[in-house]
């Protein structure tokens, strides 16, 4: 099952470069659309941190997900888990809506003019 997240870009970071091989990060605050919100912070790597380029903060949207856990045995040989949530495609959404509106008992697409008359 494709796992998702729908909400607004609260913050977007700028790409950071890592190590000698070069491995890119971004990471993305989203604010969820739920009766409790939640601000969840979502990773972008490699190739997948210029998608961001197209949107900006305040812009409503849904994420693809991946969830990432990792065990790291620290120096004193206790087991520590961390978890991520990276990010593989993204779209805005509400936009490109065409709201009908009534005209006496008919509906019409409310959609610009583009006729020259």
């Amino acid at each position: 099952m494709e796992k998702q997240i729908i909400g607004t870009i609260k913050k977007i970071d700028d790409t950071k470069t890592f190590g000698a091989n070069g491995f890119r990060k971004r990471e993305l605050v989203v604010i969820t659309n739920e009766q409790y919100a939640q601000l969840l912070l979502i990773e972008f790597i490699q190739d997948k941190c210029d998608l961001l380029d197209a949107y900006e903060v305040g812009q409503e949207i849904k994420i693809s997900i991946n969830l990432k856990g990792r065990e790291w045995v620290n120096p004193e040989g206790e087991a520590k888990y961390f978890n991520s949530i990276q990010g593989w495609a993204i779209e805005k959404i509400g936009e490109d809506i065409v709201e009908p509106i009534e005209v006496g008992n008919t509906f019409i697409e409310n959609e610009p003019d583009d006729l020259p008359f």
